[in-house]
């Protein structure tokens, strides 16, 4: 043993029973040409070999395996190398049986000057013995049902959870079938299922189903079962066993994410209030309960005013005053109901009040009792028809969204005779919840949208007047409800001299601020044409203030939800003069208008282009025609085309055929609508706007001019001209003060103006007296003193006068004055 002491001088590793360790494990030396040079007592009592018998000798004798040099020489090499080996190994114990250990060869080291191996094993552990009694145990205790049933699928065997899970006593289940003991259970596709597993041979895993047991008869639970077959000896199917587990729990939270996502795509599909809550009505019925009912507060179904309590504003009304918003049943014609569809309701489960709505917390009354006082007090007509129908639970939930109450959603069952669950309550609070959301969000956008289509309606002219000038018409169709209201508008705006301005315009965009931008254009538009500006001028000024107000959008981005900076707007504006029956027009990056002459002919003159409003910098040009007497023209928003991603080309020709094929003398109400009609026969997601005019000349019987020479005294004979000739129209009302206008407006235009200086009287709807002069100094209107000799001139015009003002030409100014016609 010598040898044995000196291998104990090599280093192992310090933890007891790693790798190496031989302080516990069977240890032996084997020197490099594999003789035993090393053994412990361990090693004794593992193989029954004493060290005289093994030291000196081959190790190779103690291996009960067959020989195999390669591996041999493969460990060698790898422990040579400093990894060392492990592995299984059987060797031969002293009695000649093999005993398997666990064999653990170190990294080669020097002994004594020759190379060698520590060996060290432990034998492997015994496979644990299942007792019958252990095994009788587990199957009977066990936390799944089983069962064997034989071919004639009548049991044979069960545990005691499979009798707890059926309610029915072991002995009354040996012998008899399934579909024998448990009608509430899916017996015959059960029985199927077996049949196959017996026939085929292959098991079935995880059928789930749904079922009453006698176990718990008022409630429906679902299980999860497998079938094998059992096989004989002789690979014959002489039975089947199933195996069975209660999960009701999962399936019910299965259940639940699966209703609720489904509630999400059938609630919720519209932006209307009282949609969405028949929605939430029609999708419970009949899943979840067998009546629904939805009431909403009053104020949610206004589009005024904030429309709805704010749950923190403080303790609710006594008597919340509701409408019944949606309702659904599994009889025909909800005759449960006591109110129908938009009557006033006042419903609350009593002994609640209306604070139930702020609290928001569920109700679930697992057992409705009609004979109850508190129901026949305060719900006497509900309590009858409880009894009469058979209502017998109930659950409430208030609608609550974004800290805002809306009202109440109930849920009940007759016809179900499971009675509502705590578990239920958690599906219907959350069903709520999602048409909750949807309710606001719809009661948001009609409050939003009713506003923007009132702010439209309100900034759109409500009657046009062209005079005797122009035969106007108009139609304007809002864009489809889902995308809100837009920016276009039209407008026809009197002139001085008997002319007539036409404007439409489009702001891009959809909602109130689209409105609200128009309403600004439209104002800034009447305005500046109130100034006389010709179209180009007009149309450079209405840039500038696109570019303000786009700076003003501007400098909001850094609120919430702002939008871009830039506000995109198109713009045409015309004026069309009926005494020369000239038109003169300019554009801002709109279509150009449609003109047909009386004989039928179309053609769409185009001014220049020019850029959209608000880019600031480019410059707009006016271009001028000349319109025969009753010729049509139009004015459009590209919406009338399907919008700016359509053919303009296209649409533009069909308008056109549309109003040449009209006549001449046509109704251009019924024109300007069954236009629209035709060009658009579906809602589009772009507002639409038709102005339609037809052109008059003013004879010239209505229209008389004379020059005035510079001289003062020339003014009596033109007072005179002009007194007679108003007579001559059957005006003599109104020659007074006719011969004081033209008497003031030719002595300053004699006095401070430049020559020629011309006098005209128009006879339109008004009577207008105009002087003309070279001049481009603008008169200005000023209250004289009691001590100044003049000055008075231009005050004594604007009281005498309906409205006066003046308007530059390329020749210089004209002053006019209006008086009404009696």
């Amino acid at each position: 043993m010598d040898s044995a002491r000196e291998a104990s001088e090599v280093p192992a590793p310090a933890v007891p029973g790693g790798f190496l360790d031989a302080s516990t494990d069977a240890a032996a030396i084997v020197s490099a040409d594999g003789v035993v040079t090393g053994w412990t007592r361990q090693a004794e009592a593992l193989l029954a070999r004493p060290a005289s018998d093994v030291v000196g000798r081959s190790a190779a004798k103690l291996v009960a395996m067959p020989r195999d040099p390669a591996r041999v020489a493969g460990v060698a090499a790898r422990c040579r190398a400093g990894v060392g080996w492990s592995g299984v190994v059987s060797l031969r114990h002293g009695d000649g049986r093999p005993v398997d250990v666990d064999l653990r060869v170190s990294a080669a080291f020097r002994l004594g000057g020759a190379e060698c191996f520590l060996i060290s094993a432990r034998e492997r552990g015994r496979p644990w013995a299942v007792g019958q009694s252990v095994l009788d145990g587990f199957l009977t205790r066990s936390p799944v049902g089983m069962a064997v049933l034989d071919p004639e699928l009548r049991y044979v065997w069960l545990n005691d959870t499979l009798e707890r899970f059926g309610g029915v006593p072991r002995e009354q289940r040996l012998g008899r079938r399934l579909s024998e003991l448990l009608p509430g259970l899916q017996a015959v596709a059960l029985e199927k299922l077996m049949h196959k597993v017996l026939e085929t041979g292959v098991p079935v895993t995880d059928y789930e189903y749904l079922g009453w047991s006698w176990a718990d008869p008022h409630r429906r639970h679902a299980y999860s079962t497998s079938f094998f077959p059992l096989v004989g000896d002789d690979d014959r199917v002489t039975g089947v066993c199933y195996m069975v587990q209660d999960v009701t729990e999962r399936w019910t939270a299965r259940q639940l994410l699966s209703l609720v996502n489904e509630a999400g795509t059938r609630v919720g599909t519209t932006l209307d209030v009282m949609r969405t809550a028949q929605e939430l009505a029609d999708f419970c019925v009949p899943r979840f309960a067998d009546f629904v009912v939805v009431d909403l507060l009053e104020p949610v179904l206004s589009t005024e005013g904030h429309g709805a309590w704010l749950t923190d504003a403080g303790p609710a009304p006594a008597r919340p005053v509701m409408r019944r918003a949606g309702m659904n049943s599994v009889r025909e014609g909800c005759p449960e109901a006591v109110a129908r569809i938009g009557d006033r309701v006042d419903f609350i489960p009593p002994p609640h009040g209306a604070n139930l709505l702020l609290d928001g917390e569920p109700i679930l009354m697992p057992v409705l009792d009609g004979s109850d006082e508190l129901w026949t007090a305060e719900q006497p007509e509900r309590a009858a028809n409880i009894d009469r129908y058979g209502l017998h639970s109930l659950i409430s939930v208030p609608m609550r969204a974004r800290n805002t109450a809306l009202g109440l959603a109930t849920f009940v069952r007759s016809l179900n005779p499971v009675p509502f669950q705590p578990d239920d309550v958690l599906l219907a609070r959350e069903l709520v919840a999602r048409a909750a959301l949807c309710v606001d969000n719809a009661r948001r956008y009609t409050r939003e949208h009713t506003a923007a289509v009132t702010l439209q309606r309100s900034l759109l002219p409500h009657a046009l007047a062209g005079g005797t000038a122009l035969e106007v018409a108009s139609s304007y169709l809002p864009a489809d409800p889902t995308d809100g209201v837009g920016g276009d508008w039209f407008d026809v705006i009197p002139l001085s001299g008997a002319r007539v301005g036409l404007v439409v315009g489009d702001v891009v965009g959809h909602g109130i601020a689209a409105a609200a931008s128009m309403g600004r254009l439209r104002t800034a538009v009447q305005t500046l044409a109130d100034m006389e500006m010709p179209p180009d001028e007009l149309l450079a000024h209405l840039d500038d203030l696109v570019l303000r107000l786009s700076a003003e959008r501007t400098d909001d981005t850094a609120a919430p939800h702002a939008s871009t900076g830039f506000l995109g707007a198109t713009c045409l504006y015309a004026v069309y003069d009926p005494v020369t029956r000239r038109c003169t027009m300019a554009r801002a990056g709109h279509p150009p208008p449609v003109v047909v002459a009386p004989d039928g002919q179309v053609s769409f003159p185009e001014p220049p282009a020019g850029p959209p409003l608000g880019l600031g910098g480019m410059a707009f040009e006016a271009a001028e025609i000349e319109l025969a007497e009753n010729s049509l023209i139009g004015l459009y928003t590209n919406g009338l085309f399907g919008g700016a991603d359509q053919d303009m080309e296209q649409g533009m020709a069909r308008l056109g055929e549309v109003l040449a094929g009209a006549g001449a003398d046509s109704d251009l109400d019924a024109l300007c609508s069954s236009a629209v009609r035709r060009l658009v026969p579906v809602p589009q997601s772009d507002d639409i706007a038709l102005l339609l005019a037809r052109t008059h000349a003013l004879g010239a019987g209505r229209v008389v001019s004379w020059d005035v020479p510079a001289d003062p005294a020339a003014v009596a004979d033109v007072r005179a001209r002009a007194t007679r000739q108003v007579e001559a129209w059957g005006l003599g009302e109104l020659a007074m003060t006719s011969e004081l206008i033209v008497s003031e407006l030719v002595t300053n235009a004699v006095r401070y103006a430049t020559p020629p200086i011309r006098l005209r009287l128009l006879c339109d709807t008004r009577l207008t007296c105009e002087v003309a002069d070279a001049s481009s100094t603008a008169p200005r209107l000023r209250h004289a003193r009691i001590t100044d000799e003049g000055g008075r001139g231009l005050f004594l015009v604007a009281q005498l006068a309906h409205r006066w003002g003046a308007r530059y030409t390329a020749e210089g100014k004209v002053i006019w004055a209006e008086q009404e016609i009696p």
